[in-house]
């Protein structure tokens, strides 16, 4: 299957493979020359959703499939989302009918193959009258039957009474109405995380941390050569294959000018910012709409011990950047509309105790604004045989994943393989059994289902269940991330592995330390590296 028995000795050619098998960061030097003794089937640019979702279709499809990501996985748009798999009520009114529909198919797709990182919620829809009650169960009734929601899941409506038993921080006579509807809450990095364990599992060879320097024909073959730059050794590599895939987001135009320096431009670059505020001083118990002064929807999300509101959605010039700047007029819009829906949370801007931002990939529209585009898919194969995607949401990674193989196979020299028959669960989504039992306490076994699914055990086994620095965090959930997920830095596990920085935020000073001594001892860090690691983090 992997191709190298007949190369390696015995001993290397086991290094090599175990390095696909999972994401092991103590295994990257393996990893790298794994990239470089082969030619691939597909060559992925970008470890977002996008190119997670492409690695993950191919992969099981039996395509021999390298991934190049040039931060660490889902470092940019993928882990800045509000975290919502939903088909969107805007689009609907926007007339995107075919995308609300795939996409609130798509919704039970999902939950079905992590029911632990894509968990059904209740979305509250506050309304001031019963005139406007009707008008919203009218739309929400339609986006039900695009989605094929099962009668258990059906829309709700509650009135005052209702609204004091389950969502009492809300204004009840300003809003006496609301209607409930189903939407489903996830983790967009570890969903993207899970997918490309999924891909490696399968034999896909995936490396982070090492951008892409050069796309150009391999001396002529019919195979295209794509260059990169590890960013903590400096060494260069270069991966062959037959087909590359450019799924870098914000980047696909730079990337894209690589093989095509006269590519014309296809983005318009979308910032969305989100604030988190103690969930003490906001207790929301639902996902709750909100709407700002713009008429835009915003949404208030419970998680861990934070509320987060998000997110805004303003055209941006910067630029694609990794940290896009968060201004104080993002920080007050968010805020504003909080005190008409809960009287009760005097809140400020002194309040917030973490933000993010990332940048949406948009297809460009001239004189549309950003808020007003689709976020339908675009995919096109460029003079030099690369297969580039903008646009997109997370909720229809599936679906866009197969629309760029279909897109792809011409390049291919062979046949597009056909799917699997049944579609499988990804890592950790198996939770039906007692895999993911623990014997920790309820809220420390809570969290880490919720992260981890299945494999919540294996995590903690042995000493693995020792708390570090007295927090929630088990010390097992460090050498994981680092073995079986890819960290290289100590943002990447408190960032986007434990989602401590996040959900947790009063822990996050407290855990930088011990996280980067754990790390050390796994990845042989000097004492140099240590330093910097800290103020990365911090």
């Amino acid at each position: 299957m992997y191709g190298y028995v007949y190369v390696y000795e015995y001993g290397a050619w086991f290094g090599l493979r175990h390095a696909m098998s999972c994401l092991d960061a103590t295994r990257r030097p393996q990893t790298i020359a794994a990239l470089e003794a082969e030619t691939f089937d597909i060559a992925i640019i970008g470890g977002g959703i996008t190119g997670a979702g492409v690695a993950r279709e191919a992969s099981l499809r039996g395509l021999r499939v390298a991934l190049l990501e040039a931060e660490d996985f889902a470092a940019g748009t993928s882990s800045r989302s509000s975290k919502l798999i939903h088909g969107g009520l805007r689009y609907l009114a926007m007339g995107d009918v075919a995308l609300v529909r795939e996409t609130a198919l798509e919704r039970k797709v999902l939950h079905r193959m992590a029911p632990h990182l894509v968990q059904r919620r209740w979305m509250v829809l506050p309304v001031r009258s019963r005139a406007g009650l009707l008008k919203f169960r009218t739309a929400i009734t339609t986006y039900e039957k695009l989605g094929a929601v099962e009668s258990e899941d059906l829309h709700r409506n509650w009135d005052a009474g209702d609204l004091a038993r389950e969502e009492p921080a809300l204004d009840r006579e300003a809003f006496p109405y609301a209607c409930a509807y189903r939407e489903y809450l996830t983790d967009d990095a570890r969903l993207v995380i899970a997918n490309l364990r999924a891909a490696a599992a399968a034999g896909a060879i995936c490396l982070s941390y090492a951008p892409v320097t050069a796309i150009g024909a391999d001396g002529g073959a019919a195979a295209r050569a794509v260059e990169a730059r590890c960013v903590f050794s400096g060494q260069e590599l270069r991966v062959r294959a037959r087909c590359v895939v450019n799924a870098a987001g914000p980047w696909v135009e730079a990337v894209r000018r690589l093989a095509e320096p006269q590519a014309p431009s296809m983005l318009h670059l979308s910032k969305g910012v989100h604030i988190a505020l103690p969930t003490e001083r906001l207790p929301v118990r639902n996902l709750v709409l909100l709407a700002a002064p713009d008429g835009r929807s915003l949404f208030a999300i419970p998680r861990g011990e934070v509320t987060y509101i998000g997110t805004t959605d303003t055209s941006y010039d910067g630029g694609a950047r990794v940290w896009p700047e968060i201004a104080g007029d993002d920080v007050r819009y968010l805020l504003e509309p909080l005190p008409r829906y809960f009287p009760g949370a005097a809140l400020g801007e002194s309040d917030v105790v973490a933000r993010w931002a990332g940048l949406r990939p948009l297809v460009a529209h001239p004189g549309k604004a950003a808020q007003d585009l689709s976020r339908k898919d675009e995919i096109t194969v460029g003079a030099g045989g690369v297969v580039t995607v903008a646009g997109g949401k997370l909720t229809g990674y599936r679906p866009m994943a197969v629309r760029i193989l279909e897109s792809a196979a011409p390049l291919l020299g062979r046949p597009l393989p056909p799917r699997p028959r049944h579609e499988p669960p990804l890592p950790g989504g198996d939770i039906a059994g007692d895999g993911g039992r623990t014997s920790l306490p309820s809220d420390a076994a809570e969290r880490l289902l919720g992260l981890y699914g299945s494999d919540a055990a294996a995590i903690i086994d042995g000493d693995g269940g020792t708390p570090v620095a007295a927090t929630l965090l088990r010390r097992g959930e460090i050498d994981w991330a680092v073995r079986r997920e890819g960290a290289m830095r100590a943002e990447d596990v408190l960032q986007r592995r434990t989602r401590i920085a996040l959900y947790q935020p009063r822990w996050h000073d407290a855990l930088v330390e011990p996280v980067v001594e754990r790390m050390a001892q796994l990845l042989d860090w000097s004492a140099g590296r240590c330093d910097e690691e800290v103020r990365r983090a911090r």
